[in-house]
């Protein structure tokens, strides 16, 4: 029983708060998904990445180990999924960049947080950084054609996280009049990716629930356990374990279907993935929580 309160109360805040914006957004009232999700990306998510990780007091020989799991895993579940793709005869530039890539940002990093606590948010920016790097190349690839290197060097995560593993790896910390604003920045995060979350997937339509509903428990049962190979062959410890299974996990984030509108995907099926994937999460998540911690 107690172990039932302990994973409800870190997935709850979670869920509910994307259901204020899902809520928000049934109700009829505005909210600019473009203008939210470039202040969160652009500096809210850079100033917590950069915090967390400076103010962290990790091993940097964990983390390390932690970074080559990810990429480790994240090139498994890239030949799994293009194995799976190929021998469902589904379309690679619709299907095969959702079934790689999870929610590791909107949902990832709160789940971590509140399942781990400081330590465990520091681990989790370090999964979601590779990811993204991950996504802006192989990803956009898959999708457009095109990988794109200059976005990935672009992006303010990525120079957060070098930033913040520099001063890690060096013990510095910045004066204590800049850290608190940064905290301050930072700490409008998490609650505007989970509104945002919830905002997106309630303007979603989805298409093909019957597929969305089979490839999106494949991609579950597929991601969880190369994380879980990966992080037992590297050796994690107790929390790094945890935060890169939980991270892998996450259901299809909804960067996939802005990149298959964008790029001329099928974006609907990509939609009922998003929206299946997330709902199946709701369930799938506290369980696989009630493992890990």
């Amino acid at each position: 029983m107690n172990l039932t309160l302990m994973v409800l109360e870190i997935v709850a805040p979670v869920f509910l708060l994307a259901a204020v914006g899902f809520g928000w957004v049934k109700l009829g009232f505005e909210y600019r998904i473009n203008f939210v999700t470039q202040l969160a990306t652009m500096l809210a998510v850079p100033c917590l990445i950069f915090t967390s990780l400076m103010q962290t007091k990790i091993d940097p020989a964990a983390l390390t180990a932690l970074s080559l799991a990810s990429i480790a895993a994240y090139f498994a579940v890239s030949l799994a999924a293009a194995a799976l793709v190929w021998g469902a005869g589904l379309n690679r530039r619709t299907y095969l960049a959702p079934m790689i890539f999870g929610n590791t940002g909107n949902l990832g990093l709160p789940l971590a947080m509140f399942a781990f606590g400081a330590e465990g948010l520091s681990y989790a920016v370090v999964v979601f950084a590779i990811m993204a790097v991950w996504s802006f190349t192989f990803g956009i690839w898959l999708v457009a054609g095109a990988g794109s290197l200059g976005k990935v060097l672009r992006e303010p995560l990525v120079w957060a996280t070098l930033l913040g593993g520099l001063f890690l790896w060096r013990g510095w910390e910045t004066p204590a009049f800049l850290t608190n604003t940064l905290e301050l920045i930072g700490q409008m995060a998490i609650p505007m990716m989970l509104i945002t979350l919830g905002v997106a997937v309630a303007r979603l339509s989805p298409k093909g629930v019957g597929r969305a509903v089979i490839l999106s428990v494949l991609k579950l049962a597929l991601c969880t356990g190369i994380a879980w190979l990966c992080a037992s062959v590297f050796g994690l410890g107790h929390i790094a374990f945890g935060v890169l299974v939980l991270q892998i996990a996450t259901p299809v984030a909804v960067t996939s279907y802005m990149l298959a509108e964008k790029y001329g995907a099928d974006s609907q099926a990509v939609a009922g993935l998003v929206v299946v994937s997330t709902l199946i999460s709701v369930g799938a998540l506290p369980l696989l929580l009630a493992v890990l911690l």
